[in-house]
């Protein structure tokens, strides 16, 4: 049986829907430690995104970057009736929690526009955990779920994500969830217009120069663009280093978007 909380999720609607609409069945403050999870806002979905790990973020960024992915649905529901079965058959423990059945999950159930690839599950998994005779039996029971279903299931590594990827987000993402201390509107007008008359710049010698013509602190300017990059205000191809980035690689969102970040900027600590 489930627990009252996952029964709780359940009529919740939760693991249903798609794009804005879809509510994972993990939010991050559902698990007594964050640890090094994160809330990001997906351009692609209109919605904020629990990722409970470095390598999910890495993984997430890299499918919202792909022109082909259409909707991404992280922590997704596994039908427990059917786990259970499998469980059974394998002749293994389901997982469960004090006694009661534990939902499992997949990382990402994707929809993708390639006709031959439409739909896809990713497992993110960093290489170490795949030494655990416990981990392999359960990713074994989702790998059998899936391929019951006739859907792709892949596991991805921290080794399958380009570390340019990895080094980009080590950078950006503590800015994520720290708390914004300028006026974004003006802050966005202003390095647009920077950009804009400095298109072949580098944007690290761009700062340099907006530092000293405003005698601002050494690195001040930078630090206000690295926090417009990582609440994608700003965006830029995930693959080019940060540290070669020129000032036309750095697009301004879609307009549209401005009062949905804001909003989820001011709202996702209580989701």
């Amino acid at each position: 049986m489930l627990s009252k909380k996952q029964e709780k999720w359940l009529r919740e609607g939760r693991g249903q829907g798609e794009l804005a609409d879809y509510k994972p069945w993990i939010k991050i403050s559902d698990i007594s430690s964050s640890g090094r999870s994160h809330r990001v806002f997906g351009h692609k979905t209109r919605r904020t995104h629990h990722l409970l790990s470095d390598l999910e973020l890495a993984t997430f960024l890299f499918l919202e970057w792909s022109q082909e992915i259409i909707d991404i649905r992280e922590q997704f529901p596994l039908k427990f009736d059917e786990t259970l079965q499998i469980a059974e058959n394998m002749q293994v423990k389901h997982p469960a929690i004090s006694g009661n059945t534990h939902v499992m999950t997949s990382d990402f159930y994707v929809v993708s526009s390639d006709k031959e690839l439409s739909q896809f599950v990713l497992q993110a998994k960093y290489s170490k955990d795949l030494m655990k005779p416990r981990i392999i039996e359960k990713l074994e029971i989702e790998r059998r779920y899936w391929h019951s279903k006739g859907i792709p299931w892949q596991i991805i590594t921290e080794k399958d994500i380009p570390i340019v990827i990895q080094n980009n987000i080590k950078w950006l993402y503590p800015e994520s969830n720290s708390r914004v201390t300028f006026n974004i509107e003006e802050k966005l007008d202003f390095y647009i217009d920077q950009f804009s008359q400095s298109p072949s710049k580098s944007l690290i010698d761009l700062c340099k120069e907006v530092d000293r013509v405003y005698f601002s602190e050494l690195g001040a300017s930078l630090n206000e663009i690295r926090k417009l990059l990582a609440l994608r205000f700003f965006t830029f191809d995930i693959f080019i280093d940060l540290r070669r980035l020129k000032c036309s690689d750095i697009h301004i969102s879609n307009s549209n978007d401005y009062s949905l970040i804001t909003e989820e900027m001011l709202y996702v600590s209580n989701q």
